[in-house]
């Protein structure tokens, strides 16, 4: 276990906003972190739980303790002649997991292919790509109750997953610390080809379909139109895409013909933020050391030296030019701090 104090977070976001915590605790192990919590007694205000960073803007220094979990290993727990179950640890690479999963021709993941940051956060995010969420091959969670300071098992029925949101953003925030995620992937995989461009992008190769050719499909259009954040300090998808009632979707697809609608089920239509924000002419537009990326105008990148202040000054100026033409409001999907 490592503990720091007035500890600079700029390496650990990956805005690479240059802000501090009062503590920070690193560990790899459960029981250090359930003794540092029955020591401590944390409360829930005083807590951030952080990952790979790449779902947080800071705006100011964090004066409290973040804990960082970087439990390792990916390993079968269980299988039948149709599925497996993989136990990863939270401080796994997410992409390092696709990627392991694609190796040895398990599939349900593959889709997610390349989206920053690490394992612990996909059951907090219920993160998702291509028409495939988190959810959908999620089996259980284990967690630290930081409160209790003993170790729980949350089956993913209990997490309460939605587009972008879970039970740990809501009611359990800060509560627990996850530690490591059980997936349940498929064997005889069937693949999603329907959401975005990876049916077409597929066809310029002509390569027999398999999750080794939709991973790299995936990473290709990722990469055309995403930048690296490690390249560019940003967040990936810094804007929720808006779901509406359908009835909003068609009177607004009759106004904007080419405006790309999804459906989201029980009357419901997803519409697409990154499209919604280039009609109002932000895409490539910047406002101080904060800008819009000029391949793909969902995604908000630090110019160089920006602030949390300015990257959310930006992100308001655009959800006003949206609500004002569009008159739909979008969210963030990043945690401002």
């Amino acid at each position: 276990m490592r503990i720091e104090e007035n500890f600079n977070l700029k390496k650990y976001n990956t805005f690479d906003i240059d802000v501090c915590c009062k503590y920070f605790v690193e560990t790899e192990q459960e029981d250090e972190l359930i003794g540092f919590v029955s020591e401590y007694e944390l409360k829930p205000e005083e807590i951030l739980i952080l990952g790979g960073g790449s779902n947080f803007l800071f705006t100011e220094d964090f004066d409290g303790t973040v804990l960082y979990p970087l439990m390792s290993g990916i390993e079968i727990v269980d299988e039948n002649q149709d599925k497996v179950w993989v136990r990863v640890g939270a401080g796994v690479v997410w992409d390092d997991f696709v990627a392991w999963a694609v190796e040895h021709g398990y599939g349900g993941v593959e889709n997610l292919s390349l989206i920053p940051g690490h394992v612990g956060a996909a059951p907090v995010q219920n993160i998702g790509a291509y028409g495939v969420e988190a959810k959908d091959t999620l089996c259980r969670v284990e967690v630290i109750d930081l409160e209790k300071a003993c170790k729980v098992t949350i089956e993913a029925a209990d997490c309460r997953l939605a587009y972008r949101n879970s039970i740990f953003k809501q009611e359990w925030k800060n509560k627990y610390v996850v530690t490591y995620v059980v997936f349940c992937l498929d064997k005889q995989p069937v693949f999603k080809l329907g959401y975005g461009s990876i049916r077409q992008e597929l066809e310029k190769t002509g390569e027999q379909l398999g999750l080794k050719q939709i991973r790299e499909a995936v990473i290709r259009i990722r990469k055309a139109k995403l930048p690296e954040v490690s390249e560019v300090p940003s967040a990936g998808s810094f804007f929720k895409n808006p779901v509406v009632a359908e009835v909003i979707g068609r009177q607004l697809q009759e106004k904007y013909p080419a405006m790309p609608l999804y459906p989201a089920g029980e009357g419901m239509v997803k519409l697409a933020a990154g499209w919604l924000i280039e009609q109002c002419g932000w895409k490539g537009k910047t406002l101080g050391r904060a800008g819009v990326y000029e391949k793909q105008a969902l995604v908000l990148v630090n110019k160089g030296g920006a602030t949390g202040i300015e990257v959310t000054r930006l992100a308001n100026a655009i959800k006003k030019s949206v609500f004002m033409q569009f008159n739909i409001w979008i969210e963030p999907e990043v945690i401002i701090i």
